[in-house]
């Protein structure tokens, strides 16, 4: 049986967010406070390609905070493709966790179908 699922992202969990990093090749998350541009906050933070400032990542309310000036200062394309790994790495962690297998395929627009099988006796 298949079924579509829409996800609305909230970032809670630093391991998926470590794993997604290496995924696209970043720098791991280091927990630290940062500056952007007319304050400092405290998280996560994740340093993208060409962004002036680090996108940080509060895992205990699950936001996400960045500074790219609209665009201006880093691409959203970059933090949109972050957020894409971290729902893949999240989901299959918490797959595997509860023993299921999970079959990843990349779409021809760039999204990606995870194939979740459920154990037998689930």
């Amino acid at each position: 049986m298949s079924h579509i699922v829409t996800i609305q992202t909230e970032v809670r969990d630093a391991e998926a967010l470590g794993l997604a990093c290496r995924r696209l090749e970043l720098g791991e998350p280091v927990h630290e406070t940062v500056p952007l541009f007319s304050r400092e906050v405290t998280g996560y933070a994740v340093r993208l390609p060409d962004w002036r400032y680090p996108v940080v990542f509060d895992v205990e309310q699950g936001q996400v905070r960045y500074d790219n000036f609209e665009g201006r200062w880093g691409r959203p394309t970059h933090l949109n493709r972050l957020l894409q790994s971290y729902c893949v790495e999240k989901c299959r962690l918490e797959a595997r966790r509860k023993g299921h297998s999970v079959l990843e395929n990349r779409l021809s627009d760039g999204s990606i179908k995870l194939t979740i099988q459920i154990g037998e006796g689930q």
